[in-house]
């Protein structure tokens, strides 16, 4: 079934944390939410409204410190127009469909403006997210029913020759949606572990928890991210400390490293790895790691191998994943896996499973998926992105906008309760506010099954500020 894009329309609102995040380069106090919404006709003439929705976030596409987090908004912003335009001028087309056609002339189109193909994809994923689901609503459809029996329109040649000339009709036939899926907690580079840490006058004091003991026991997170700064004793010392909370839990718990592109090369990582091993209170917490994830710098990450880290431990690639090739690219150099994130593109993240299959059914190493994005504000940018990393038979994901933002955040009631009513399994009413529901670790995600992309309901957009026009595209020629 074909679908066109007959209006799209771009707005955002402000978010502020509760307490400050460091990852990587920056540390987020506050930031902006994109929100699309897109008007779409099918063959017969239904029409349908689709909703898309992701952070704005700086320093993370481009980490150029020249950059004010504003320049970083404007070229997020500015792809998304450009994307918006391309799929506006297009024909008819099935929702993957459209992004084949698509995916070339929009790295082409932000290349030729100085944005990379991270930022490219963002605005693209965004338009195709909206398609999709005013796709599904037209159809009546769920999300998860609409790739089981490729209405999509599923192929790989066009955008990935090596996974052959098929449609790849049968890659999610066999799909059941599972009914909860782990919360792996990010713990940020400034985040408090031990009470000791949060000086009282410091603390936000508003029931929630701040400390990672505190969050241990709030929540009851087994899955854990833990963020690695570059300066091997001082992440040795906080890994040390972090682990002390960790082997508290009596269960077993399972830990994934963010390297945040802090490290020269693979020698680099891999001798810090070692020390790691080597430290009888990390014992446990080594035993329990299950990758490293994007150690390296993008600029260099795929030009050597990550053999030295890669033999003892697998490695993936997060902010290396630019362009659709890359993890063909990074195979070659020994990583075992890459992340999805919606925000990289949907459709990137159900190729780059196509691949896994096929590369693990010929017997190579285990080649695997994780789902991270810890930017996902309730409502549609959350559910959506559950939904595809349930798609793909992920376990657990990483999660932290419910840490960070207090439910649904400021000026969002309405929106809140309509959410709640509709997936009540997901989010639930806290000390007077609706916030998301992690129990036992996991949120519970049964009721993404509805017609739709992850949900049914419509965020509140005409409280929404509009989307101002990008300045980066006159300041770049544009």
């Amino acid at each position: 079934m074909k679908v066109r894009l007959l209006e799209i329309e771009r707005r955002e609102r402000p978010y502020r944390l509760r307490m400050p995040f460091r990852f990587g380069v920056t540390t987020a106090t506050h930031g902006r939410q994109a929100i699309v919404r897109a008007r779409v006709a099918l063959e017969d003439g239904r029409e349908a409204v689709g909703w898309s929705a992701e952070a704005l976030g700086a320093k993370w596409f481009d980490k150029n410190l020249a950059l004010t987090d504003e320049d970083n908004h404007h070229q997020l912003r500015r792809a998304l127009e450009l994307a918006s335009d391309a799929r506006l001028s297009a024909g008819a087309d099935t929702p993957f469909g459209h992004f084949a056609s698509g995916y070339g002339p929009q790295i082409a189109a932000c290349a030729a403006e100085n944005l990379n193909p991270l930022i490219a994809s963002y605005g693209q994923s965004l338009v195709d997210r909206a398609l999709l689901d005013g796709f599904c609503r037209a159809l009546g459809i769920p999300f998860y029913k609409a790739l089981r029996s490729n209405a999509v329109g599923l192929r790989a040649a066009d955008v990935a020759p090596e996974l052959g000339e098929g449609d790849l009709s049968g890659l999610f036939a066999s799909v059941v949606p599972a009914a909860s899926i782990a919360v792996r907690h990010t713990v940020g580079l400034v985040d408090p572990i031990l009470a000791s840490d949060l000086a009282r006058e410091a603390r936000v004091n508003d029931g929630l928890p701040e400390t990672l003991e505190e969050v241990v026991g709030f929540y009851g997170n087994r899955h854990f991210k833990l963020k690695i700064g570059g300066d091997a004793d001082a992440d040795i010392d906080r890994l040390t400390r972090i682990a002390s909370v960790l082997d508290g839990i009596a269960e077993p718990y399972a830990v994934t490293l963010d390297g945040n592109e802090q490290y020269a090369d693979a020698e680099a990582i891999a001798a810090f790895w070692a020390r790691v091993a080597e430290t009888p209170a990390l014992s446990r917490l080594v035993s329990s790691t299950l990758y490293v994830e994007q150690p390296i710098a993008r600029a260099r990450a795929l030009s050597t191998s990550v053999e030295p880290l890669a033999r003892r431990i697998p490695v993936i690639i997060d902010e290396s994943d630019g362009e659709l090739s890359a993890f063909v690219e990074a195979r070659r150099l020994g990583y075992s896996g890459v992340s999805s994130k919606a925000c990289k593109g949907i459709w990137k993240s159900v190729l780059n499973h196509a691949r896994c299959r096929m590369w693990n059914a010929r017997g190579e190493r285990h080649f695997f998926m994780s789902a991270e994005d810890l930017t996902c504000e309730p409502g549609v940018a959350l559910q959506q992105d559950l939904a595809l990393v349930n798609l793909l038979g992920l376990t657990h994901v990483e999660r932290n906008a419910h840490h960070f933002i207090d439910g649904f955040g400021e000026g969002r009631d309405a929106e809140a309760e309509r959410f709640l009513d509709a997936h009540p399994d997901l989010y639930h009413r806290q000390d007077g506010c609706i916030r998301a529901r992690v129990s036992d670790g996991a949120f519970s995600i049964g009721s993404l099954d509805v017609a739709g992309f992850g949900t049914g309901i419509d965020p509140d957009f005409e409280r929404a500020e509009e989307m101002p026009r990008s300045a980066w595209g006159r300041a770049n020629g544009g």
